[in-house]
């Protein structure tokens, strides 16, 4: 956990030593600007030391009791709200410690007085501590420490550096940047040999501090042993058996306190502190501690895996056969860390070349599976030092090109994975192959290279025959359709494996599903992708090989497209958490690019920004065209919703004209609807909206812009044509009534009313509140204009309550403005204010703008008429109020009307229009 608002009065705050408690209290004083924040470090030399400097921070006469302290308190918080924060509370003296937690506990119920108290984390909570809230400071996912190390570094940092202090680090900060201070300038920037591995045992123990001290021979030979049991397990199991550690034990050995006991397994409160424990023990302590790990799990029948991992860790030098021994143990079925680590240790004995990149490789595959993607591509890398036959070196390609893809520059995982097709074509594995081929057309897919992705697509039939595997071929005959314009042969395809699938004709399996579930997708089957993105994850069984993340993306995007928002982010949340829990840095981009899209629609522009800044910030390093395209167009469409036409028609221009910018070839055509209402509502094409109720010129006689709007037109007009074609194959079921919806919005008034009848009767054909709701206020908008009052106010009402259904929150305000300027309030009754009623609703929309400080452009701007139409609405407006100048219409609109929560603007908080919106200047 990175941040967290603070809401009850105490709380405790702990973390394993490292994880920043310190830092979080520090900000916390630094972010309480409502009142006074005071800070007190431990102290323990003296009897009720701690409640004496307490008392002493706040300026209160010394005293005992939590009776003294809350009085104290509370004294303090008299004027101002006050923060208190304790750092180390749990070395406080007794006393202290005691009055402390009895006072936290009776501050339930207060607001002035807020407690943070901070506790270790290796060990359990004090009891005078118990039962208090708890904040918990996680470790950094690898995408919040690369942030990190960049922060500290300037973003000197060479990627391969980084990515190896960062997988050393394993997400504790206070490591990682030790590590980092370690290295020289030329290490850091990659021009010099960092040393490998860049953490050692002492910086380990330093950051332990006191955690070990104390501790009897024989409770140091327990956390040894709990801490050789866990090292091979890496992360999938947290729990060493107490039984097998105490085997033999000749008497009762206290369980110390990093340790915790429950229901007969043993396990360290912190992981630093089990790798600091490990680490720090010399060599042959280490090897004796798996020499006695392996004897009880031998004398309890048939060697296993966990008793060859602990013999060959045993020996400096293992008997002959240990490596064959680990390497077919591997094979059979287990948790991936384990199979992983036996597999490397099999390669680090093994005498032939071969043989040790073999097993290398397979060490990378599970790394890979178990979400440590940094440590597969270190495991191929020395797999790559080995001269290999063609097929190893198959498959070494293939393992490395989807390890990159998940987590590096797409364009050199295609690379990979594209020599890897050819290999292992040559070498007579056609399965895998196309394995490899599938890969390199993903790569090129995320990489918005059209071409690129038909080049690596198999053309043949799979030379085992049609039905060895049939979903890939169908995938791959399907999607090179669909790329080539041959849309019934992708529907006839990419349906085929979706009705296989859907029938149960096809296995479950996760990367049948994932295919399934992509090819529903390309061919607008929201039901079907739904379905096949839910049986992948159930197929997935937990395997940690990142199917999680990937079924989630699908099914986030699914859900976007049906306009189910709050469904989309849901599945983006949990996607994201499965991203980083295995590794995967290119899906944590995709699903942090659909959080922006959900968050456009129902949540204000930081929060778009925020997701929309997280995916572009790997999409840029590693080429994910199609994850920027989409964060582009999230924030265009953010700025749409809150009005902001200018600078959205700015953004998305670049994406959707023709041209070497145009966005990913599969998302662009889904911004073009954002587009086309974008440059009309900038004044920037002619449309049947630009016409206003005051017959003033609407959106025409700027004849300065005349050419480049003309010219601006005229792209419009193209992109339209281009959607048109798209809305044609069925794979978006909104784009139809979109289409009609551009075409409205561009055409002249005696054609646009069918077009938007006609939009909304194909709205009804698809599922989704979303964009019907943006056709009805479109057309609302229109009719407005065009001073059909009463079928205004019906198409306006029907869009608010569409957006207040799907949570289309800066959408809803645009339709609420819309009703008030024809003197209707949300809830249908009459809101002109006393004083204002004499105004038109176009003067009394212009009054409120005006008011707020915006100047007769921005006015015509939002409004979408011409600054001369605005300029007479204003000069009525003036005379019927018989007001002279604009400060007196401020005056008198603030009187008349004021803003729904008295503490802001109207116009900031109603009307969508943030371009002068105080909160977002």
């Amino acid at each position: 956990m990175t941040g967290q608002t603070i809401t009850a009065p105490a709380r405790v705050v702990t973390g394993e030593p490292g994880c920043g408690r310190t830092t979080f209290l520090a900000r916390a004083v630094r972010a309480h600007r409502a009142g006074a924040a005071v800070s007190v470090a431990a102290d323990r030399a003296v009897p009720d030391g701690g409640l004496r400097a307490l008392l002493r921070a706040v300026e209160a006469a010394d005293g005992t009791g939590p009776a003294v302290l809350l009085d104290a308190l509370h004294a303090a918080a008299a004027h101002a709200p006050l923060l208190v924060c304790v750092d180390d509370a749990h070395l406080w003296d007794a006393p202290s410690r005691a009055v402390l937690g009895q006072a936290a506990r009776r501050l339930r119920g207060t607001a002035r007085v807020s407690l943070l108290l901070s506790v270790a984390g290796h060990r359990p909570v004090d009891p005078e501590f118990a039962g208090l809230p708890v904040i918990r400071l996680d470790p950094l996912t690898p995408a919040e420490a690369a942030v990190l190390l960049d922060e500290v570094t300037g973003g000197d940092a060479d990627p391969a550096v980084r990515d190896d202090l960062v997988d050393a680090a394993d997400g504790n900060p206070a490591l990682l940047l030790a590590m980092a201070r370690r290295l020289t300038p030329a290490q850091l920037r990659g021009h010099r040999r960092a040393p490998r591995p860049p953490t050692d045992a002492a910086l380990l123990t330093g950051l332990a501090g006191g955690c070990l001290t104390g501790l009897a021979d024989a409770q140091r030979d327990l956390v040894l042993r709990v801490a050789a049991a866990l090292t091979d397990l890496d992360g999938e199991e947290e729990r060493a058996d107490a039984r097998l550690v105490l085997r033999d034990a000749r008497t009762a050995v206290p369980v110390p306190e990093v340790l915790a006991s429950a229901d007969g397994t043993l396990r360290f409160h912190s992981d630093l502190v089990r790798r600091a424990v490990y680490e720090s023990a010399p060599p042959e302590r280490r090897r004796a501690a798996h020499r006695a790990l392996a004897e009880v799990l031998e004398a309890e029948g048939p060697q296993g895996l966990g008793a060859l991992l602990h013999r060959a860790r045993a020996s400096a030098t293992p008997p002959p056969g240990t490596a064959d021994a680990l390497a077919e143990a591997a094979a059979g079925p287990g948790p991936h860390g384990p199979r992983c680590a036996a597999y490397t240790r099999a390669a680090e004995l093994a005498a032939d070349a071969t043989r040790r990149a073999e097993w290398y490789t397979a060490a990378a595959e599970h790394a890979l599976l178990a979400g440590r993607a940094h440590r597969a591509r270190r495991l191929l890398d020395a797999a790559r030092d080995h001269a290999v036959p063609r097929a190893l070196r198959g498959r070494i390609e293939l393992a490395r090109g989807t390890t990159i893809l998940h987590d590096g520059p797409v364009d050199e995982a295609r690379a990979s994975l594209l020599l890897a097709a050819r290999l292992l074509a040559g070498a007579d594995d056609p399965r895998s192959a196309r394995t490899a081929a599938l890969a390199a057309a993903d790569a090129a897919w995320a990489a918005g290279d059209a071409a690129g992705c038909l080049q690596a697509l198999p053309r043949g039939e799979d030379p085992a025959g049609h039905d060895a595997v049939p979903s890939a071929a169908d995938y791959a005959h399907g999607l090179r359709a669909l790329l080539e314009g041959r849309f019934p042969a992708a529907a006839r395809r990419l349906g085929r494996l979706v009705a296989d699938t859907e029938t149960g004709e096809l296995p479950d399996v996760p990367d049948t599903l994932l295919r399934a579930a992509a090819a529903a997708l390309m061919l607008g089957d929201l039901p079907a992708a739904r379905r096949a993105g839910t049986r992948a994850l159930a197929a997935d069984h937990g395997a940690g090989g990142g199917v999680a993340a990937l079924a989630r993306e699908y099914l986030a995007y699914t859900e976007l497209r049906a306009g189910r928002h709050a469904v989309a982010r849901t599945h983006a949340e949990e996607g994201l958490r499965a991203a980083h829990r295995t590794g995967r840095r290119n899906t944590a981009a995709h699903h942090h690019a659909a959080l922006a899209l959900a968050a456009s629609v129902d949540s204000g522009l930081a929060e778009v920004a925020v997701h929309a800044r997280a995916a572009l910030a790997v999409a840029r390093r590693h080429g994910l065209v199609q994850a920027a395209t989409l964060a582009e167009w999230a924030t265009a469409r953010a700025d749409l919703g809150h009005g902001r036409p200018r600078e959205a028609a700015d953004r998305l221009g670049p994406l959707v004209r023709p041209g070497p910018r145009r966005g990913h070839f599969a998302v662009w055509m889904s911004a073009v609807p954002c587009y086309v209402e974008a440059t009309v509502s900038a004044g920037r094409a002619d449309g049947g909206d630009r016409r206003d109720d005051g017959g003033q010129g609407g959106g025409r006689g700027r004849g300065d812009g005349r050419q480049r709007e003309g010219g601006e037109a005229a792209e419009v007009a193209v992109v339209v044509e281009e959607f048109a074609r798209w809305a044609g194959f069925g794979a978006d079921p909104q784009a139809p009534a979109q289409l009609l919806r551009c075409r409205a919005l561009l055409a002249p008034p005696d054609r646009a009313d069918a077009l938007y009848r006609a939009a909304l009767g194909l709205h009804d054909r698809a599922e989704g509140d979303f964009e019907r709701a943006r056709t009805e206020l479109s057309y609302g908008k229109w009719l407005r204009r065009r001073r059909r009052l009463r079928e205004a106010r019906d198409r306006l009402g029907a869009a608010l309550v569409g957006f207040e259904r799907c949570g289309a929150r800066a959408w809803a305000e645009q339709a609420r403005a819309e009703l008030r300027a024809l003197g209707v309030s949300a809830g249908g009754r009459t809101g002109t204010a006393p004083g204002l009623s004499g105004l038109t609703p176009q003067q009394l929309r212009i009054a409120r703008w005006v008011a707020e400080g915006a100047t007769n452009r921005e006015v015509a701007l939002a409004l979408s008429v011409s600054t001369r139409t605005v300029d007479y609405h204003l000069r009525k407006a003036f005379a019927a109020l018989g007001v002279r100048s604009r400060v007196e219409l401020a005056r008198l609109v603030e009187r008349a009307q004021p803003p729904p929560d008295g503490t802001g603007t109207e116009i900031g908080t109603s009307g969508g229009h943030t371009e002068i919106d105080r909160a977002h200047p």
